[in-house]
């Protein structure tokens, strides 16, 4: 059972997680990225590079988005379209005050 939890641990240090990291948190942003990028893949219909004839939308690069969670700060890359918005599900909405 130990195992995969190394390997994981061995895998973040492999490519640079900082060994006094925060696993936690960096789960988190692990995870909400993902489910970006799986929402970004239904609202455009298809994934990153790949050619498909329902395409509605391009993506044209990232937007840097801090978020406040209960395990700290994460930075969000959100996924700007060349036609259309996202707005990550993860994310309220910011509404005037009044």
């Amino acid at each position: 059972m130990t195992e995969p939890t190394i390997a994981l641990k061995e895998y973040l240090y492999k490519i640079g997680v900082d060994k006094d990291a925060d696993f936690l948190r960096l789960g988190v942003e692990i995870l909400s990225q993902l489910l970006m990028e799986a929402e970004v893949d239904q609202q455009v219909g298809a994934k990153k590079h790949e050619r498909s004839e329902k395409r509605s939308a391009y993506r044209n690069g990232y937007r840097k988005r801090s978020w406040e969670t209960r395990v700290g700060e994460i930075e969000l890359a959100i996924s700007k379209l060349r036609k259309g918005s996202y707005y990550p599900s993860l994310l309220e909405l910011r509404r005037p005050a009044g």
